[in-house]
C-alpha cells in the first residue's frame, strides 16, 4: 500500500503550512508596526509600552516561540516548494508565463524572503539587543529608535528593506487565499485590493518612522527612565519607576 499522505508530504499541505505561518507573521508585522508608531506619542509612551510587554513575561515568551516556529515553518515550506517546482520542470518554459495579478512580486518572492530574513536579524541586533550601538539604552527605546534612524545610511537600509517587505506581503496576502483553497476568479480583484492595501499601509507606517527622524519631526529626548522590567538603569541618580 502507498504510504499515507501527510500534511508535509503533499504540495497542497505544504502550501497550507506556508499560508498559516505567513498569516501569523503577517499579524505580527501589523502589531509590531502599531507598537512602533507610539514613537510619535513620545518617550514616556514608548517606555511604558516596553514595560507592559515585559510584564507579560510568560505570554511574551510564548509569542516568541510561536513566531520562531512560524519563521522556520515558513522558510521550510518555501524551500520545499521551490525545490519541488524545480524538480517538476527542470527545463524552464520557452516563454515566460504572465501572472495576471502578482507577476513581479511572485517571481521575486525567494529574493525578498531572504532579504526580509536578513533584515529581521539586523533589526533585532540593532534596536533590540543594541549590538555595536554605543548609546543603546534598554530603559529608553524611544532614543534607541531616534538615534538609530538619525544615521541616514541605516535609515535608507530600513526604507529599502520595508519596500521589499511590501512586495513580499503583497504577493503573500494575495496567494494566502489560494493556498487555503479560497480561490474564485470573481473575487480576484477584491483579493488584490486587500493584499495591496494592507501591504501599502504597513509599508507607509514603517517607512514613516525613519523619514520622521531624518526630517527632524522626531528628536531625541533628555528624559531618563528606570524600570526594573527593562534591566539596570543607564545613568546615576535615576530613581526606579521614572
Amino acid at each position: 500500500m502507498d504510504r499515507a499522505l501527510t500534511l508535509r508530504s503533499t504540495t497542497v499541505g505544504t502550501k497550507a503550512i506556508m499560508a498559516v505561518t505567513g498569516a501569523v507573521l503577517f499579524g505580527f508585522v501589523v502589531v509590531h508596526m502599531l507598537g512602533n508608531l507610539q514613537l510619535w506619542l513620545g518617550a514616556q509612551a514608548m517606555h511604558d509600552y516596553a514595560v507592559s510587554l515585559r510584564k507579560i513575561h510568560g505570554v511574551l515568551w510564548i509569542a516568541r516561540a510561536v513566531l520562531l516556529a512560524s519563521v522556520l515553518g515558513h522558510a521550510w515550506s518555501a524551500f520545499t516548494l521551490v525545490r519541488r517546482n524545480a524538480a517538476a520542470r527542470p527545463v524552464p518554459y520557452k516563454h515566460a508565463r504572465r501572472d495576471q495579478a502578482t507577476n513581479y512580486a511572485a517571481r521575486t518572492m525567494p529574493i525578498t524572503g531572504v532579504v526580509v530574513a536578513l533584515y529581521i536579524a539586523y533589526h533585532i541586533m540593532h534596536l533590540t539587543l543594541g549590538v555595536g550601538v554605543a548609546a543603546h539604552d534598554p530603559q529608553n527605546p524611544y532614543n534607541n529608535v531616534v538615534n538609530g534612524f538619525s544615521n541616514p545610511l541605516i535609515a535608507v537600509v530600513y526604507i529599502v528593506a520595508n519596500v521589499l517587505l511590501s512586495a513580499h506581503l503583497f504577493h503573500g496576502g494575495y496567494a494566502w487565499f489560494n493556498s487555503l483553497g479560497l480561490s474564485n476568479p470573481r473575487y480576484a480583484g477584491m483579493k488584490r485590493a486587500f493584499a495591496m492595501g494592507l501591504a501599502g499601509l504597513i509599508t507607509l507606517g514603517n517607512v514613516a518612522l525613519p523619514v520622521s527622524v531624518l526630517a527632524g519631526a522626531v528628536k531625541p529626548t533628555t528624559e531618563t527612565f528606570c524600570s526594573p522590567e527593562l534591566g539596570p538603569c543607564a545613568g546615576p541618580g535615576v530613581e526606579p519607576g521614572r
